[in-house]
């Protein structure tokens, strides 16, 4: 129905509920609790509402309500507790971020949330607020230029806190406050220096097994900087829970609790004794009261931290990146595993080696790569690079998990894959597998994974080699990169980095086969020309194509969206229904966007991702002919805005 079309009575109905929400909002604007959600153990501790509303409120709803559907979508993943999202659709921005705690199940984590996205609901249109649970944690606002800066965001009506039990502990004050302080304190310490800004652990309080337990987490969007400053906050607010059994604060960046009572499985507790730049006072103090060989531990402990202190002095660059690989393994333990490299063991091959099926430590199945390196500069290049990638893990990257390097070969263990890789599923023997739904989350999946390699670490990883057969799916249907063969490092002060030419025809960004200039917009040229490989189900460099002078897959998926006609290239066997229709289309627009020329019209694929994961659409006529590379290195410019009406 139009708006014009809203009739006297509906329009008076509609204003007096406005006025009724307002004033809700206004009386209820920050409820710090402990109501209970259906989890007995998941207290809601603060419900938060700014006291602004947004202009339009209709559209600002609309638009928060996808936002927590992103978020939703992106927590479903196994590996995933914190997600962010945005949405800027009708002038009426969201941002809105949350955070599940990482002993949680996926389904507990979800079920938090959908708690929390409720009590949001009494908010009516205000363009903000915070809720807050034991398990997890909610916001949104609707700015974002400052989102996640404690020094700009900090409403006064919405302080730091702590939620304290009213009961007293049973055990010695003096004992359990002191361990207490001690366990907070080393958390405070070792979480901002976790990966990702979470510890949790447990330490005993007297002999007759009383234990206290404390985790810490930080939102990941934040800086180290305002991770620390944030927990500090939290560390001095729980002060005045104690001597009380337990104590939780609440902040919009950072959380931290502290009970008597197991909140965690004893299975989920993180090893901070590498992360702690001194030895743990409370550990010392039990130390010096149960052994009176004191002087010989704390000598230990001192030749430990000395040795910790020169291995981080070796250079800058292992200063800086602190890299170290997961496992190293001997030549014999791997040819014994691989059955001597035996031809029956082998799954795969590239243009840097083999790849072998092995069973390492009598049960876990691994696969081993196999690399030849012949010259002493590459092979010293490679390792470095190898020991970065065993550093970045995401549930999109095959994981690493350990090396060997001996003689002339580099022998890579990485986490085995069994269903095998991408182009199998769309031209091999498990073609016709993969429905829209699958498809798109392969996609998304492969989004994420480049996004973390781009963004998530001190230099920019590029992997130069993004294609089908570089792509594994797992038993869910879930991608992983594989192969960083040829990846190389960008810092960020460059714009990019001029290397040899090195990957696959077809997938290459044209800047980088013509000049040699490397950057990550090289791996966001290759993936959208895989969305279009995946959507349609042809090669990117097939030339049987209808219609004139339409050279390969590029081309064609270029000439139908000029035509406005681009839902024709999906996959005939796909099937796609009616309401999918809409999102193939915007996933083929972001494919094209993605091989727009100069390198500086493509998205990052931070930028990519949120598109995926929202109701983005390009619409016609937005986007620049892309330059297109033939099959014979031949090269096509492109510099006219598409007539698309």
């Amino acid at each position: 129905m139009g708006k014009n079309a809203r009739s006297p009575i509906a329009s008076l109905w509609i204003s007096s509920r406005i006025c009724v929400m307002i004033i809700a909002v206004f009386i209820t604007t920050v409820t710090q609790v402990t109501s209970q959600t259906g989890d007995k153990n998941n207290a809601l501790l603060r419900k938060y509402c700014r006291i602004y509303k947004s202009a339009n409120g209709e559209s600002y709803l609309s638009n928060l309500n996808t936002t927590f559907s992103s978020l939703r979508r992106q927590l479903s993943d196994p590996q995933a507790y914190y997600a962010f999202a945005r949405n800027t659709n009708n002038g009426e921005f969201v941002y809105a971020f949350a955070l599940c705690r990482a002993y949680l199940s996926t389904s507990q984590c979800l079920a938090c949330f959908d708690s929390a996205v409720y009590e949001t609901k009494s908010c009516g249109f205000a363009d903000g607020g915070n809720v807050i649970y034991d398990d997890c944690s909610i916001r949104y606002e609707n700015f974002g230029e400052n989102f996640g800066d404690s020094d700009v965001i900090l409403d006064d009506n919405a302080h730091p806190g702590s939620v304290c039990s009213n009961e007293s502990t049973s055990q010695p004050t003096t004992t359990f406050n002191q361990v207490v302080e001690n366990l907070l304190s080393d958390i405070l310490d070792v979480t901002p220096r976790t990966s990702n800004f979470y510890a949790a652990s447990a330490r005993q309080v007297s002999t007759d097994n009383a234990t206290v337990y404390a985790i810490a987490q930080c939102v990941k969007n934040v800086s180290q900087a305002i991770c620390l400053g944030c927990l500090k906050t939290a560390f001095d607010n729980l002060h005045s829970c104690l001597p009380g059994k337990e104590g939780r604060t609440v902040d919009f960046y950072c959380f931290m609790r502290y009970s008597d009572t197991p909140f965690f499985e004893s299975n989920q507790t993180t090893n901070i004794i590498p992360f702690l730049s001194k030895g743990s006072s409370s550990n010392s103090a039990l130390i010096a009261g149960v052994s009176s060989g004191v002087g010989l531990v704390l000598l230990i402990l001192a030749l430990w931290l000395w040795y910790r202190k020169m291995k981080k002095a070796k250079t800058v660059e292992e200063a800086e990146s602190a890299l170290q690989p997961d496992r190293t393994y001997s030549y014999q333990q791997l040819l014994l595993a691989t059955h001597d490299f035996g031809e029956e063991y082998r799954i795969g091959k590239g243009g840097f080696g083999e790849v072998y099926k092995a069973i390492i430590d009598d049960e876990n199945v691994v696969a081993v790569k196999r690399l030849h390196v012949g010259f002493a500069r590459a092979k010293l290049e490679f390792e470095n690079e190898v020991k970065l990638i065993s550093n970045v893990q995401h549930r999109n990257l095959v994981r690493q998990l350990g090396w060997c390097i001996e003689g002339p070969e580099l022998l890579l263990v990485l986490e085995y894959i069994p269903q095998g890789s991408l182009d199998n599923f769309l031209w091999g023997e498990k073609r016709g597998t993969l429905d829209w739904e699958k498809r798109f989350d392969i996609i998304f999946g492969v989004a994420r994974g480049l996004a973390h390699l781009h963004n998530e670490f001190h230099v920019k990883i590029i992997h130069r080699d993004i294609k089908l057969s570089n792509i594994l799916v797992d038993h869910d249907f879930q991608p992983k990169i594989c192969d960083f063969g040829l990846a190389r490092l960008q810092p960020d002060d460059q714009t990019h980095v001029s290397t040899r030419l090195a990957g696959t025809l077809g997938y290459i960004a044209p800047e980088y086969a013509t000049n040699g200039h490397l950057s990550e917009k090289v791996d966001t040229y290759s993936f959208g020309i895989v969305i279009l490989e995946i959507i349609s189900a042809r090669r990117c460099t097939d030339e049987h194509f209808s219609g004139p002078h339409t050279s390969h897959l590029h081309e064609h998926a270029w000439q139908l969206y000029e035509r406005g006609m681009h839902i024709e290239l999906v996959d005939q066997a796909l099937g796609i229904e009616e309401h999918h229709k809409a999102n193939v289309m915007k996933t083929i627009e972001i494919a094209l966007m993605c091989t727009q020329s100069p390198a500086s019209l493509r998205p990052a694929m931070a930028d990519i991702v949120f598109m995926l994961s929202s109701g983005f659409s390009l619409g016609p006529g937005k986007l620049i002919k892309p330059t297109f590379i033939e099959s014979r290195r031949v090269i096509h410019i492109g510099a006219n805005r598409s007539q698309n009406k």
